[in-house]
């Protein structure tokens, strides 16, 4: 019997236990922490935790211990748990209570066994051989079933050999420790249903972040990638700079909970898009609005090669006036009339055809420019204005300029495919991405997702938007982030308007930005050093983007850092 003073001290050691298991945050290492203090305070020499499969009906091995036999598996050990799983439910369908395990799953009950060797009722085959290969005796068994709130068995505590404290003989284990295990095993299962639940809400969170990213995707098969690309580098650079033992973020650490958080602000830093129209965010070339209206354009320069053919067999006609009114016999005309008429004929459609180039020559020059690119021309620019002036008669009669104000706008964007108002509608998210994100209650390991996912337009002198900040105003994990949404942005294959950039190309726009004060100049030298654009690369981008840098040439590199 255990002495009062004994008891005390054990029942000590379970409340210690119970607030120990409330604050365990890893599974594998909550597992461990439960069976290794049930271990403790029956003073047993071996133990196994099985958890309930409950689709497959079976009571699968999780943590094993035998200190005898200097045995550990499952858990923090490493070592896998080879062991098949302990069948509920028979070939037939009917339960399996010949397994003490699979007993007590079944039936809810504890079951104290002294000697194994003695016991009727249960099979102790497996036991047996596994004692015989070992050289171990399996002799004394408490087995209690692990309860969760609704009173669903989640798992069995399986302690073996209760060691007589004395003397190290093996004994039964006694009612107080069965009451000691009974009263751990539902203490454990509370703190282990938590832990599911904790899980589980955190994958229902971010399934559910997944699913506002699929939407936003799935508005744009140009950015479709985009949502997920982000928050991959952001995390190569934050581990990059995790690691650097060089420059100023030498010190600069991320926790586990650290690494959620920004992973959470990485998913989310555009879900304000999801109020973005769509023929803005898809706006392929300059004209597009619902569909393209180049072909607009098109239909207008046939009317305007018809108008011009229509005026030049006018000006032919006109020029042979004895064509006119009545019919006048070839030998009544003089060779030098023959010889003008001709000849204004011919310039006529000289004219014309001169007109029909300079027209078909416009068309491919609009084409062009609908195109959008890095940047437009002055010159080109002014060319589309010309061409603005031109008169046209539309459907209704009415004489129009070929161009509105409206194209004039689109087509003399001087670089991209937006309107400084389209820009605007599209810079708008991330006021929304803010709104959005700061509406929510976050958790306290949570609450800096708003400013990490918020921060990705600022510039590190303060040009940025939405909030204009500085660098000194922002987090670390801040400017990672906007490092990352540039540099996607910049080697990005699928965009509309562009094809994606090479290695070299990137670098060297990323290299201007920091000598310009957009981006964080520290990070840029971690993003070098640590060939963070190299990871990115060979996981994201073609084949034909990963030339040969020379990091000599690149803008902005300190190759002595």
């Amino acid at each position: 019997m255990n002495s009062p003073d004994n008891l005390l001290h054990r029942l000590k050691d379970l409340n210690e236990i119970g607030i120990a298991l409330s604050q365990q945050r890893d599974l594998n290492s909550l597992l461990e922490t439960i069976l290794v203090a049930a271990m403790r305070i029956t003073h047993a020499d071996a133990g196994t935790l099985y958890l309930h499969e409950m689709e497959q009906r079976v009571m699968r091995f999780e943590i094993l211990r035998n200190n005898t036999l200097n045995k550990a598996m499952g858990g923090t050990s490493g070592v896998p748990i080879t062991f098949y799983p302990i069948q509920l439910y028979d070939e037939a369908g009917l339960p399996n209570h010949a397994m003490v395990v699979s007993h007590a799953a079944l039936s809810g009950e504890t079951v104290n066994i002294p000697d194994a060797y003695m016991a009727e009722g249960y099979d102790f085959s497996g036991t047996k051989n596994f004692d015989a290969k070992t050289g171990y005796r399996s002799q004394s068994f408490l087995t209690v079933p692990m309860r969760n709130h609704e009173n669903d068995v989640i798992g069995v505590l399986q302690l073996i050999n209760a060691l007589d404290q004395k003397s190290g003989a093996i004994i039964p284990f006694s009612i107080d420790d069965q009451q000691l295990l009974e009263s751990l095993a539902s203490q454990a299962a509370i703190a282990l249903t938590n832990r599911h639940l904790i899980d589980q809400l955190e994958e229902l969170f971010e399934a559910f972040i997944q699913l506002i990213n699929t939407a936003i995707d799935d508005k744009s098969p140009y950015t479709g990638g985009h949502c997920a690309r982000v928050p991959a580098l952001t995390m190569m650079l934050a581990e990059a700079v995790n690691r650097t033992t060089l420059g100023p973020l030498k010190d600069f650490e991320m926790t586990d909970k650290d690494r959620r958080e920004l992973k959470i602000a990485g998913l989310l830093h555009d879900c304000g898009k999801i109020t973005t129209p769509v023929h803005v965010v898809d706006k392929a070339t300059k004209l597009h609005t619902l569909f393209d209206r180049i072909h607009l354009l098109d239909t207008r320069f046939e009317v305007l090669k018809r108008d011009a053919e229509i005026a030049m067999l006018r000006k032919d006609r006109g020029s042979h006036p004895q064509g006119v009114g009545r019919a006048v016999p070839v030998a009544e005309a003089t060779t030098a009339t023959l010889r003008n008429e001709d000849q204004g004929s011919e310039a006529i459609r000289a004219e014309y055809e001169a007109r029909i180039l300079q027209l078909d020559d416009d068309r491919e020059f609009l084409r062009h420019c609908n195109v959008g690119g890095e940047t437009m021309s002055a010159e080109a620019q002014e060319r589309v204005r010309q061409i603005a002036t031109y008169q046209w008669r539309d459907a209704d009669g009415k004489i129009s300029n070929f161009l509105s104000e409206d194209e004039v706008e689109n087509l003399t964007i001087r670089a991209g495919t937006l309107t400084a108002a389209e820009r605007e509608i599209i810079n708008h998210h991330i006021d929304v991405t803010i709104k959005m994100l700061e509406s929510l209650p976050w958790p306290r390991h949570l609450k800096n997702v708003p400013e990490y996912a918020g921060g990705h337009h600022e510039r590190m002198d303060g040009k940025g938007y939405p909030r204009g900040l500085t660098r000194e105003q922002m987090s670390v994990q801040a400017r990672v982030m906007g490092i990352a949404d540039i540099f996607e942005a910049l080697t990005a294959k699928d965009r509309p308007y562009k094809k994606g950039k090479t290695l070299t190309e990137s670098l060297t726009i990323l290299g201007k930005f920091k000598l310009g004060g957009h981006i964080d100049p520290d990070l840029f030298d971690v993003f070098i050093r640590e060939k963070v654009y190299l990871e990115y690369a060979k996981k994201f981008l073609a084949p034909e983007q990963i030339d040969e840098v020379d990091l000599g040439k690149i803008p902005g590199v300190n190759l002595d850092s």
